[in-house]
């Protein structure tokens, strides 16, 4: 059976010939939420980790994609629309704000969730090791590693530097993740401009403020705002020739100078394999929440000669993967 897919945009669903729908009305189905399916090597991550747990899309469960985009405020009917279709399991791939709609609208249907934070402190389980009730899944260290981020940027600015930080304040973990970064600049003595962007129009705007400001780097956030926006954040910075590291590898892969970020692939493989392992019938509540702990350093030497700038040779010794 070939693969079907469903993709809804901003809710609408697209529709399979009735064929396909007794063929595949036998089949479990995951429900699966993502921010962009644009990110395909997420998506294909997830795949490779369910295959991993013994499950293929069309061959032994049928998976229904709703991809939010940046339009969190559609997460509540998105989740009710696919509790109606009775899913068998909610698989939750991008964000806090998903993870928590989904633990709100249901308390018997499984939940499988891959986030960036701390789960425990963003109120989606009790504990780690125990999280109880019928949600778990996999955290990375993604808005952990804002202070080592910084840190890595200041080894190639100025004495002198003031670096801007793009932040989403509507996102959960955003006030975490700004406290922790502000405190590494204090230590390390670099200013800390933060510009608070919830559009794409936002990022465009903080960029021509920018000027002004006197900046001499660049930081987003580990947000799926910033993630969807990658090219255009890139693409800014290279026209207002502005240094900056990044939150995951896929802003390397479109070009970004550096990243310090957690395997995010990875992250997504487990998601996958601990979504398999639930449909073979094992509880939530008995799944330990799973730390993604590897980091990787990634520099650009293209976008760095762009910039007028030259890496560190003890900053080059410890990249995971450099592109000349």
């Amino acid at each position: 059976m070939r693969r079907r897919e469903f993709i809804t945009g901003l809710g609408a669903t697209a529709a399979w010939p009735v064929v396909a729908r007794t063929q595949q009305a036998t089949l479990p189905v995951i429900g699966y939420i993502g921010s962009d399916l644009s990110l395909r090597d997420l998506k294909d991550a997830f795949l490779k980790g369910l295959g991993e747990a013994g499950y293929v899309e069309g061959r032994n469960v049928a998976i229904e994609y709703r991809w939010v985009q940046t339009h969190n405020e559609r997460l509540p009917a998105f989740v009710s629309d696919l509790i109606s279709r009775r899913v068998a399991v909610i698989a939750v791939a991008d964000s806090t704000a998903a993870a928590l709609a989904a633990k709100a609208a249901t308390q018997t249907i499984p939940i499988v969730f891959r986030i960036g934070g701390d789960p425990v402190a963003a109120g989606i389980v009790p504990n780690l090791n125990r999280p109880g009730g019928n949600i778990t899944g996999i955290t990375t260290l993604g808005v952990n590693l804002g202070a080592k981020r910084l840190q890595i940027l200041r080894e190639i600015l100025p004495a002198e530097a003031a670096v801007a930080l793009l932040s989403n304040p509507t996102n959960a973990n955003a006030a975490r993740e700004t406290a922790e970064i502000q405190a590494a600049a204090r230590q390390l003595g670099v200013g800390l401009l933060i510009f608070n962007t919830t559009t794409p129009d936002d990022i465009e705007a903080a960029f021509t403020s920018f000027a002004a400001q006197t900046i001499s780097g660049l930081m987003t956030a580990a947000e799926p705002l910033f993630f969807q926006n990658r090219d255009r954040v890139i693409a800014l910075a290279a026209r207002y020739a502005i240094p900056a590291i990044y939150p995951g590898q896929s802003f390397f892969e479109a070009g970004g100078l550096m990243t310090y970020a957690t395997d995010s692939l990875d992250g997504y493989r487990l998601t996958g394999v601990y979504t398999g392992r639930v449909l073979d019938g094992e509880k939530p509540a008995d799944l330990p929440v799973q730390q993604s702990t590897k980091v990787q350093l990634f520099l650009n030497l293209k976008t760095a000669k762009a910039l007028g700038l030259s890496f560190p040779t003890a900053l080059l010794v410890r990249a995971d993967e450099v592109i000349e």
